[in-house]
């Protein structure tokens, strides 16, 4: 285990918070998967947060702040991690399937696979977020090829993060994953599908206007009237417009015309909105669109076999 960090890490890492209205609440030296030195930031909106209002950044020893692009990416990053703190759950989503979940223990930065193939790594833990102790999980290997990782910053927290997540949830969406209480770790393939070169742009899902609003809708039900008590939640999250390939001022739109039916509410920032009682009337629905999400990411096939229903 690394004893200290480097300088230019301390740095960099307290010049973009200062810049983005965190404070760093603890920086410790720890390492990576192979055991090279990384740095730990602890973030919150204030120094006094409690433990679930914070953010952790992880940013290797090696990584150079002089590159092109990195230092504003990192603000960048920040400026968005600092919105979501403001959610009453920072690492809870919601699938366009209606899948609540948080995403934990992540290991940054990527590594390479110690299994021969070409490809990048980072291991983490997506966990049910529905507000019970199911004790429902998946572990994940993300992974992306060499060839693909050259055309990131960097295969950094920073800079990877928002489509690797993004990539979880369609996998999720495609039934590709299996929350349990205990199992193997599984993987989440990001493909060059994902990713438009011409346009330096990802796409995971194409929807309309309708499924957006039905995702806003969820997104309150479960992030704000379940988990957050009645709190507003950020609506205009940049991470959740790359994952249905629209714009955060899209979201603020759809969120304006939601408000007017009654069914959200805006308490003064447009960016935010929370889940109303009208809203929270629909939990049935939304018990159910979560069921059926867990049953199609279950292997049927697996049951037939075990019921003797099978042509093998």
């Amino acid at each position: 285990m690394p004893s200290n960090i480097a300088p230019s890490l301390t740095a960099a890492a307290g010049d973009a918070a200062r810049e983005t209205g965190l404070a760093v609440i603890s920086a410790e030296p720890a390492a990576d998967f192979n055991g090279h030195a990384t740095a730990l930031f602890e973030l919150a909106l204030a120094p006094n947060a409690a433990p679930a209002q914070r953010v952790r950044l992880e940013l290797s020893d090696g990584i150079d702040f002089d590159r092109p692009g990195l230092h504003a990416a990192l603000i960048e990053h920040l400026r968005e991690e600092a919105k979501r703190l403001r959610n009453p759950r920072p690492d809870a989503y919601v699938t366009q399937a209606g899948l609540p979940i948080a995403m934990s223990e992540f290991r940054w930065p990527f590594h390479r696979s110690t299994s021969g193939a070409d490809s990048y790594l980072v291991h983490g833990t997506l966990l049910l977020a529905d507000g019970t102790a199911s004790g429902l999980h998946v572990k994940v290997a993300a992974s992306m090829t060499v060839t693909f990782a050259e055309t990131i910053l960097a295969p950094e927290q920073p800079y990877s993060e928002t489509f690797i997540y993004n990539a979880i949830r369609k996998t999720l969406d495609q039934g590709q994953l299996e929350l349990l209480k205990s199992g193997n770790r599984q993987p989440v393939p990001v493909t060059t599908r994902y990713y438009s070169r011409w346009q330096k742009k990802f796409f995971f899902t194409e929807t309309d206007d309708e499924s957006r609003r039905q995702f806003l809708l969820a997104k309150a039900y479960w992030l704000s009237g379940v988990l957050g008590q009645g709190q507003p939640v950020w609506i205009a999250d940049p991470r959740d417009a790359q994952y249905l390939n629209t714009t955060a001022d899209a979201f603020v739109a759809l969120a304006a015309e939601l408000a007017q039916t009654g069914l959200l509410a805006q308490p003064g920032d447009p960016e935010f909105a929370s889940a109303t009682p009208a809203l929270m009337e629909h939990g049935a629905e939304y018990q159910q669109r979560m069921q059926e999400a867990l049953a199609f990411t279950k292997p049927t096939f697996n049951e037939e076999m075990r019921a003797g229903h099978t042509n093998m």
